[in-house]
């Protein structure tokens, strides 16, 4: 399997069939696809019931974690789960995501790390399935490694949530070597860049809460986050250029997800109105290694936290949360009290 995988780029396996899943919203039958072909024993590393607590064990580390990884699968077993991932994101999101996976092996270099070395590996990503995959059952997945963690909720044939959603990179630029100056979450960078300074001074002082930048995102890997201290610019103090600027940057993010849950989200804004989103900036205003940075938008229940503080500001970590709807919000709450609350009355009226 290792030979396998090291010998097929995971760019290339992850576009095979990026249109072909591009639009696909009931991913029951892939989930169950993979489940089914896994053995056993993979399937009691892989599966947990929808509230289990390790719904909530997720990290954006290189740390211990469950579920099996590529190097426990064979070639079925990983198409299978590839093709999961793919249906799971919209374009964009396929390919940062493969992405950062192959940037495991561009640290090992940098780290001077032997060529087997499992700290930094783009085999060590984890497949969890949370519930029994249904078209009409709440249900959930999680892909997650080093700067990846991809969470996923879903009910009645469309997925409900796909948040918390990170995804770093590091380093944020590479600087040598064969793929020198490719820089996976450039987007999210420079058109950040380019809002900040787009902003008049007097703009600057509302949307700058502090010189320095905080040591990372602010909400870490919170079971649930909040609303951040940090009010920065409200789009109703934008120009119509400096609006359309935040709107492609949020853009950037939502585009990681397939175009049905990233159209929900695109309408909550709009509905609540892109003039009560805000941007906030700490840190740095040169865009350029050696600069520590840090912005977060927040509003309509929504917070995306971007920074690039470690490795000299050259190592980016950018997330997704949604405030109401982490892993699946109400439909977890919702499960929760039909499968526990309701089994203990009918144990106390029996």
């Amino acid at each position: 399997m290792y030979q396998f995988v090291k010998s097929i780029s995971f760019t290339l396996l992850l576009s095979v069939a990026i249109v072909l899943f591009s639009h696909a919203q009931d991913l029951s039958p892939l989930a169950n696809d993979f489940i089914e072909s896994l053995t056993p024993e993979l399937k009691k590393q892989a599966c947990f019931p929808f509230d289990h607590s390790e719904r909530f064990n997720w990290h954006f580390v290189p740390r211990e974690r469950n579920g099996p990884t590529f190097h426990d699968f064979d070639q079925t077993q990983t198409t299978n789960a590839l093709n999961l991932m793919r249906a799971s994101l919209g374009t964009a999101g396929q390919k940062k995501a493969a992405a950062i996976i192959e940037l495991e092996n561009v640290l090992r270099a940098v780290e001077s790390r032997p060529e087997n070395d499992t700290y930094r590996d783009p085999l060590n990503y984890h497949f969890s399935i949370f519930g029994q995959p249904s078209a009409d059952k709440a249900w959930g997945w999680r892909l997650e490694g080093h700067h990846l963690s991809l969470n996923f909720s879903s009910a009645k044939g469309t997925i409900t949530s796909s948040t918390p959603s990170f995804m770093g990179s590091n380093p944020g630029i590479i600087l040598s070597g064969p793929h020198m100056n490719r820089q996976v979450l450039a987007d999210e960078t420079n058109v950040g860049f380019q809002l900040l300074h787009a902003l008049s001074d007097s703009q600057k002082k509302q949307a700058i809460f502090a010189d320095k930048a905080p040591a990372d995102i602010i909400t870490s890997n919170d079971r649930k986050a909040k609303i951040l201290d940090q009010p920065g610019i409200k789009g109703s103090d934008l120009q119509p250029k400096q609006l359309a600027l935040l709107k492609e940057l949020v853009e950037i993010y939502l585009s990681r997800y397939t175009a049905e849950y990233q159209a929900k989200l695109l309408n909550r804004i709009e509905n609540l109105g892109w003039e009560n989103m805000s941007f906030a900036w700490a840190g740095s205003e040169t865009n350029s290694v050696g600069h520590p940075h840090y912005y977060s938008i927040q509003g309509a229940g929504l917070l995306i936290e971007y920074d690039n503080i470690q490795n000299n500001a050259n190592h980016v970590h950018a997330v997704v949360r949604d405030l109401q709807n982490d892993f699946g919000g109400d439909l977890l709450q919702s499960h929760y009290l039909q499968n526990h609350l309701g089994n203990n009355v009918a144990h106390s009226a029996e």
